[in-house]
């Protein structure tokens, strides 16, 4: 795959505050990239700098092979954007916006009517923007920012404030967005988001990228511990589950145990154990690591804080 998004190098400072910080990375034609990371850990300030919206201090950027500075109304042809904080007057009609949109490109918008309804807005497009819910004002911004069939879209923060049923069904968008052969290049703040959407992620913490890579193959190299917990009333379990290969720890509390170790063959070792020494259980589950883990391992503090 070729990179359609090259970052080199790149530093953002307002006044003393350094905001990025040296960041480098290349988002792939036709994956989902993600740029992970708190608030104020730099995101948005960087995708603003690759959309030509503010100009970095140092550094190279260059997007589908167009500078966003030198080139800016070439490469705005051709690359959709959501913005954080975007709003639109009160009192303008859903289809109103999209037409508005439409006739803001030198190409030949896509038809706004059958994007409204691929979004779930038909039957929401004579409603004035004011009375939308959450999730339909965020649908109608990604249409806006689909409506001139663009390569790269940008989305930022896209799902925040919404409920879990609004915002799974955003994700259902953005992944259909990437099944049309577009590119995403997105941010977020939510681990779980990050994992459900991206093929990779850049973590960044106070301006700077800390390592990039598939989610699981972060999980994998800096988060490799797994968990089991069950509970049984064998008396000799405890002895048992200490001889499994790759065991490092168990943990008892009345009947349930916390099994800890390393190895992609750890639950299956347990389960064997259980088998073979006839131990009957009432309860088992598994605690896998996850990206808010690897955060908390790379920087020593939670995604939340």
């Amino acid at each position: 795959m070729r990179p359609v998004i090259q970052v080199s190098g790149v530093r953002k400072t307002y006044g003393p505050t350094v905001a990025v910080d040296e960041v480098s990375f290349e988002v792939n034609d036709g994956e989902i990239f993600g740029l992970i990371g708190p608030n104020g850990a730099g995101k948005t300030t960087t995708m603003e700098c690759i959309e030509g919206l503010r100009t970095p201090d140092r550094g190279s950027i260059s997007v589908l092979g167009l500078d966003p500075f030198r080139q800016v109304y070439k490469l705005q042809e051709r690359i959709g954007v959501q913005l954080q904080q975007a709003q639109l007057q009160k009192r303008i009609k859903v289809w109103e916006a999209v037409d508005l949109w439409a006739s803001l490109y030198q190409k030949k918008a896509i038809d706004g009517e059958h994007l409204l309804e691929q979004l779930g807005l038909t039957d929401k497009r004579n409603a004035w923007f004011m009375n939308l819910s959450g999730g339909q004002k965020q649908r109608l911004f990604i249409a806006l920012a689909l409506i001139n069939d663009p390569e790269v879209v940008f989305l930022d923060e896209l799902t925040t404030g919404l409920d879990p049923q609004s915002r799974r069904a955003i994700w259902d968008l953005v992944r259909g967005i990437r099944e049309r052969g577009k590119t995403v290049f997105l941010t977020t703040h939510l681990m779980e988001e990050a994992e459900r959407l991206c093929d990779r992620v850049a973590i960044i913490e106070h301006g700077r990228v800390i390592d990039i890579d598939r989610p699981e193959s972060l999980v994998n190299r800096h988060c490799a511990e797994r968990t089991v917990v069950l509970a049984t009333a064998n008396p000799f379990a405890e002895e048992r589950f200490r001889t499994i290969p790759g065991v490092e720890a168990v943990t008892r509390t009345d009947s349930r145990f916390t099994i800890r170790g390393r190895g992609d063959d750890l639950v299956t070792e347990v389960i064997h154990c259980l088998s073979e020494n006839h131990i009957r259980v009432s309860d088992f589950r598994t605690i896998l690591p996850n990206l808010e883990d690897v955060f908390l391992k790379l920087t020593g503090h939670s995604i939340r804080e």
